[in-house]
C-alpha cells in the first residue's frame, strides 16, 4: 500500500520544480507549461518543503546538487513523513551511485543532464500515469500468501500489510497479473514505467530488489531472476 501524498486536487497536474539555477527552473517551467502542466518552483530543498506546505503537487522534479538542502535530503525528509508524492530526480553527472541512492530513497525515476526536453516530458507523463491507480481485470490478485486488493489499493502478506510506494505497487501488480511468465526488463520498462525508447535505466533492477526485501519476510522466494532474460513471479514451494 502506498503512503500518504500531497497530491494536488485538480484536473491539471501540478509539478514542483526544485533547482538552484534560475535559468534551469525557467526552462523546465516553460517546457512543462507547454506540455499542459501547472508549475511552481523552489530554489533548494528547504524552500521546497516550505512551498509544499502551502501548495500540494502531483509530481516533484528535483535536482540532486543544491545548496542548503540537496535533493537527496529533501526526498529523504518527505519519505520519512510518509509523503509518497512521485519524484523525478535530475542527476548532473549520471553517477550510478547518485542514481542508486535516489532510487533507494524513493525516487520514481531519474534523468541525466544534459537531457532532451522531449525525454523529460515523456518520463513526466509516464510517472503521472502510473501514479494514478488502475483497475485490473480482477480487483484481487493472489500469489501464495501475497494478496493485492486493487479496490483498496492494499497489499498483504499473510494478512500483514506491506507498505509499497506507487511504483512498487504497480510493478508488483503487473507481475501478479502475469504470474509465472518471464518478463524482460524491456517489457517491465514499457508496462510499468511506460518507457518505450532506448534506455540503460537500472530502475527495474532497483525496484525488483525493493520488492524482494519487502516480500521475503518469511524467507520465501517470490521473484526469480532468469539470467539474460528477465524476472518471474512464482508461488514459492
Amino acid at each position: 500500500m502506498s503512503g500518504t501524498t500531497g497530491l494536488a486536487k485538480t484536473d491539471t497536474p501540478v509539478i514542483l520544480v526544485v533547482d538552484d539555477e534560475a535559468g534551469v527552473r525557467d526552462l523546465l517551467g516553460d517546457a512543462l507549461r507547454l506540455g499542459g502542466y501547472e508549475t511552481f518552483e523552489a530554489s533548494d530543498g528547504m524552500a521546497a518543503l516550505t512551498a509544499l506546505r502551502k501548495r500540494p503537487a502531483n509530481l516533484l522534479l528535483i535536482d540532486i546538487n543544491m545548496p542548503l538542502m540537496d535533493g537527496f535530503e529533501l526526498l529523504e525528509r518527505l519519505r520519512s513523513t510518509g509523503d509518497m508524492t512521485p519524484a523525478l530526480m535530475l542527476s548532473a553527472r549520471g553517477d550510478k551511485t547518485d542514481i542508486a541512492r535516489g532510487l533507494r530513497l524513493g525516487a520514481d525515476d531519474y534523468v541525466t543532464k544534459p537531457f532532451s526536453l522531449e525525454e523529460l516530458l515523456l518520463r513526466v507523463a509516464a510517472i503521472l500515469r502510473r501514479s494514478t491507480p488502475k483497475s485490473s481485470s480482477s480487483p484481487i490478485l493472489r500469489c501464495g500468501p501475497i494478496q493485492l486488493n486493487d479496490e483498496l489499493h492494499l497489499v498483504t502478506l499473510d494478512d500483514a500489510v506491506i507498505e509499497l510506494s506507487p511504483t512498487e505497487y504497480r510493478l508488483l501488480q503487473y507481475m501478479m497479473e502475469h504470474k509465472g511468465k518471464v518478463l524482460s526488463k524491456t517489457t517491465l520498462l514499457s508496462a510499468v514505467w511506460e518507457i518505450d525508447f532506448d534506455s540503460e535505466s537500472t530502475v527495474v533492477d532497483t525496484y525488483i530488489s525493493y520488492l524482494r526485501k519487502k516480500l521475503n519476510l518469511e524467507n520465501l522466494e517470490f521473484i526469480r531472476t532468469v539470467r539474460g532474460v528477465g524476472f518471474q513471479l512464482v508461488e514459492p514451494k
